[in-house]
């Protein structure tokens, strides 16, 4: 586990136990906690679908039969914060009350982390308000209209032209209130490549700016395998052209 926290950059975190009971040296913090929370929903979007249950049906099995009782969340963000997706309430006597709210607006994700607050109701109320001001201060650009990518020339191939591709999409997070309407797109691509060509390897990139700074950019890939001529496929092509004429 403390291995992992390191891969993820949780440079404040200790694990001393798996149950995150209060013990000498166990230890982390609300950026830490953010960091792993983020890890879990990228990664793992479907924990939205459980996180976001508010009451279930719970068999109960032992020696003496089945029972059956409710269980309900403890994240009332979930029923009292209409933006909610999750994820994880904890209490100890030491931590006191803490909460790593998850929440979707608008295409936009946040998390908000509170920790030592000294009531369940603390903590909600003010993870609301932290989303709040996060809701009010961000704003996402995403490229939905991409433009079709051109076939690009490739000397000394078996094809004298080779099909490109974007390797992602593109978003932007803003929180200066920018225009987005003056973002401007610039594709940068050389005049022509040499064979060989892989699929996959960069062929050039299309840049994303906003008042003439470069705010990003997204990869352009080939999109094909360009082989490499051969005298034997100058020969065939010279013969072919021969017939044809």
């Amino acid at each position: 586990m403390n291995q992992r926290a390191k891969d993820l950059g949780m440079n404040n975190t200790n694990f001393v136990n798996c149950c995150g009971l209060d013990v000498d040296g166990h230890m982390t913090t609300a950026k830490d906690v953010a960091l792993m929370s983020r890890e879990l929903i990228v990664k793992y979007p479907q924990i939205h679908d459980y996180c976001t249950i508010w009451m279930e049906n719970i068999t109960h099995v032992t020696k003496r039969g089945s029972s059956e009782f409710g269980l309900s969340n403890t994240n009332k963000l979930i029923k009292q914060y209409q933006y909610a997706t999750g994820l994880k309430t904890g209490s100890t006597d030491q931590a006191k009350y803490c909460v790593s709210a998850t929440a979707e607006k608008d295409g936009l994700e946040l998390i908000a982390v509170i920790m030592g607050a000294p009531g369940h109701k603390v903590r909600f109320a003010d993870a609301t308000t932290l989303l709040n001001y996060g809701f009010g201060k961000c704003q996402v650009y995403t490229d939905t209209e991409k433009e079709r990518l051109p076939m690009l020339t490739v000397q000394g191939g078996i094809k004298e032209q080779a099909a490109l591709t974007y390797e992602s999409d593109f978003s932007y997070l803003d929180v200066t209130g920018a225009d987005f309407s003056q973002i401007t797109k610039e594709l940068e691509l050389p005049e022509s490549a040499t064979a060989p060509i892989t699929k996959g390897d960069k062929a050039g990139r299309l840049v994303y700016r906003l008042n003439q700074k470069e705010i990003g950019s997204v990869n352009i890939l080939f999109d094909e395998d360009v082989r490499k001529a051969l005298f034997k496929d100058y020969l065939k092509k010279t013969l072919e052209e021969l017939l044809i004429s």
